[in-house]
């Protein structure tokens, strides 16, 4: 990820959390799950296929689109909801998860927003392909309802 996307940081001694516009990341500094963690981000394949099996002991990096809910408790526990995944919880202190959750609760709206308009360009251009331009689209329409 390129630095100048980079919302905010926070190290911790076994961990560091990057939030950046699109994707939050939470990596394991050293040990044996660091680096099967650096092995599953290396390849999107295996992240795919053994991340959901591995999500409990691993974190893996998430796009914001993805996240349904984050929320902190009053011990700086921040808990993040993604559909069909586990739970990711995050022990911070209470400064930093209240600073993390603002922020997420900021830009997951606008990420999951730019995800659906490239889903609806993407539904556009393919309508396009099949009917022809927007003028042939709404002539198709125009006489699929058209009065017998």
């Amino acid at each position: 990820m390129p630095t100048e996307d980079l919302v905010l940081v926070i190290d911790k001694p076994r961990f560091v959390v990057k939030l950046h516009k699109n994707l939050l990341e939470v990596d394991l500094k050293k040990g044996a799950k660091k680096e099967f963690e650096d092995v599953l981000e290396a390849k999107p394949l295996l992240r795919e296929s053994l991340g959901f099996l591995f999500q409990t002991l691993i974190p893996l990096d998430i796009p914001l689109k993805d996240i349904d809910s984050v929320s902190a408790d009053e011990e700086g526990q921040v808990k993040i909801v993604i559909p069909s995944r586990r739970d990711i919880l995050i022990p911070l202190d209470t400064k930093e998860a209240k600073r993390l959750v603002k922020k997420l609760n900021e830009l997951i709206p606008i990420e999951k927003q730019r995800h659906l308009e490239s889903l609806w360009a993407a539904e556009k251009a393919a309508r396009e392909v099949e009917l022809g331009p927007d003028e042939g689209y709404d002539e198709a329409v125009r006489e699929r309802f058209r009065p017998l």
